[in-house]
């Protein structure tokens, strides 16, 4: 394996190579930490005046392209994706804090914009990252604007506290630190990367595995990738290699694509994908290694079987984006174990009819034993997690299936878990529980009065915390002894219960009657017989407990 490993400054590495994030690879995911690690890193260099060296970046040089009159490398990176865009935002929100009055500062200003934006007509950017569906990287970086509408996915948000995290260092770092020239200085010049520039894309994942092994920091949901791709470069030519390597780089984009909205699917979608395809019935969910090692191992070495265990991760993160896409289904899926069975279920293929019977009775066994008891992750686990895997392998039917969610459910029935319900606090770490159950209550109101429920309305309350949406009957200023209680709570769009603030009840009457929503039009019914106080309050929630029997129930 020939390989030239090059210690690099960064100035030397983005000179003369423009660099790519493949869609195959998974979007930007650094949080908070690693941004101020890597801020302290820059920190360190500064007061210790010493260089610092900083990571490996694996590339993938694909072709040059000439812009006017340079030359350069295009390379794929494969690994250090997240530290390079952290720098090159870093680098934007640098230009834009520059003082265009100082002529060594306008000079640097005109440099970094050189460096970032290639050429006039295309305006081909140093860095073209992936998953990037509100442009919100390219913007940036092309003009230093930011997004003024809703952020699509959890990829762009990350972007997004990159940018605002890169703007409050540099701020802070003119305030109380140095200049900025000093810091593009620290930037180009002090800090060193190790970069592996390689040509054969079979080569990269071997360099992967390697430096892997050596202790880099890497997701196991890349590792399962590197460790596919390998085994698909390892085949010959005539195989089907070259088929087998296209078909897999658009299921790993598609996977990517599907993670770039919930990042917590990184690490979710492996174990899943593990736990349902363990060699014998499993009583917990699997750990991200094991998973892996059982993946890997399901892949075996012929390019259908690989692209098989692909495909079967790609149908878990598809699953699971189906179930966080339905609002009802996600307020009962806070349980690492019940989002298992519901995924098994999803992908167990079932008629349409025969798989919204078997969710509906997941749906009130979950909610009785999560939602109402209060239970945390520690308990059914072993049933769930069997039942999950006995669904996938066992290939339950729908009448087993329902079966054994009844047998879970047995020790809490409806009416035992409804007297031990106390609903004297609903709003403090019940509030995702509490629009669930308004949600349903209101369903069953516009049921009862031969309505459609307002979706519009719902739509908005879904989109936001449930705090934004939670209405305090007798408002919050009152301070009164049943402030919390269950029936002193509803829901209204955000903006709606943001307007209404600290109003008294009667004051709030006409909003409730307007507002398209059943269970607060009843509360404005309420209003209108009785004064609001602690009698209507607890009778209120006796009526929505005695309506719960009837609705949690097998």
């Amino acid at each position: 394996m020939q390989l030239q490993p090059i210690l690099l400054s960064m100035n030397n590495l983005m000179s003369g190579r423009l660099f790519r994030i493949p869609e195959y690879q998974r979007a930007y995911a650094w949080g908070k930490k690693q941004r101020q690690d890597l801020f302290a890193d820059i920190k360190r260099v500064k007061t210790s005046n010493e260089d610092h060296f900083m990571a490996t970046v694996v590339g993938l040089t694909r072709e040059t392209t000439t812009i006017i009159a340079d030359r350069y490398a295009v390379v794929d990176i494969v690994d250090g994706q997240q530290r390079l865009t952290t720098l090159i935002i870093l680098l934007k929100a640098i230009h834009k804090s520059l003082n265009r009055t100082d002529k060594t500062e306008l000079k640097l200003a005109d440099e970094l914009n050189d460096l970032l934006i290639k050429g006039d007509k295309h305006r081909l950017l140093l860095l073209q990252a992936n998953q990037d569906t509100s442009h919100i990287f390219v913007d940036y970086i092309r003009e230093g604007v930011l997004p003024a509408g809703d952020i699509a996915t959890s990829a762009d948000q990350n972007i997004l506290d990159a940018i605002f995290s890169s703007e409050t260092f540099v701020s802070e770092w003119k305030e109380s630190i140095g200049s900025l020239v000093e810091l593009i200085g620290i930037l180009r010049n002090r800090l060193y990367m190790i970069f592996f520039s390689i040509e054969d894309e079979g080569l990269v994942y071997r360099v992967f595995e390697v430096l892997n092994s050596r202790g880099l920091d890497v997701s196991w949901i890349d590792k399962l990738k590197s460790q596919l791709m390998a085994k698909v470069f390892e085949l010959g030519p005539n195989l089907g290699r070259e088929e087998a390597i296209k078909e897999l780089h658009l299921i790993w984009q598609e996977i990517f694509t599907t993670i770039a909205k919930r990042s917590h699917l990184m690490t979710e979608t492996v174990r899943f994908a593990g736990t349902l395809k363990a060699e014998s019935l499993p009583s917990r969910p699997t750990d991200e290694e094991k998973s892996v090692q059982t993946l890997v191992a399901l892949a075996g070495t012929k390019p259908k079987q690989i692209i098989d265990c692909a495909k079967w991760v790609h149908a878990i993160t598809k699953a699971e984006d189906r179930l966080l896409a339905h609002p009802r289904w996600r307020a009962v899926t806070r349980i690492l174990q019940a989002r298992l069975v519901a995924i098994a279920v999803l992908l167990r293929g079932l008629p349409a009819a025969e798989e919204s019977e078997v969710l509906g009775r997941w749906e009130r066994v979950s909610f009785r034993i999560y939602g109402f008891a209060g239970e945390d992750a520690r308990t059914k686990v072993g049933e769930y997690t069997r039942l999950a895997w006995s669904i996938i392998n066992e290939k339950l039917s729908s009448k087993e299936i329902l079966k054994r969610l009844s047998e879970i459910g047995k020790d809490y029935p409806i009416g035992e878990v409804i007297e031990g319900f106390d609903p004297s606090n609903c709003y403090d770490n019940w509030g995702e529980e509490l629009r669930y159950f308004i949600y349903r209550y209101d369903e069953h109101l516009a049921v009862a009065a031969g309505e459609k429920l307002n979706e519009a309305q719902w739509n908005k309350i879904w989109l936001e915390e449930p705090a934004k949406s939670i209405e305090h009957i007798k408002p919050q200023k009152s301070a009164v002894s049943y402030l919390h209680h269950l029936g002193n709570l509803t829901m209204l769009p955000p903006g709606v219960n943001s307007k209404l603030k600290d109003k008294d009840p009667e004051l709030k009457l006409q909003t409730y009657e307007t507002c398209g929503l059943r269970s607060s039009i009843e509360v404005a019914k309420l209003l209108k017989k009785e004064k609001w106080g602690k009698t209507v309050v607890e009778g209120r929630a006796s009526k929505l407990l005695q309506w719960a029997k009837t609705q949690w129930k097998d």
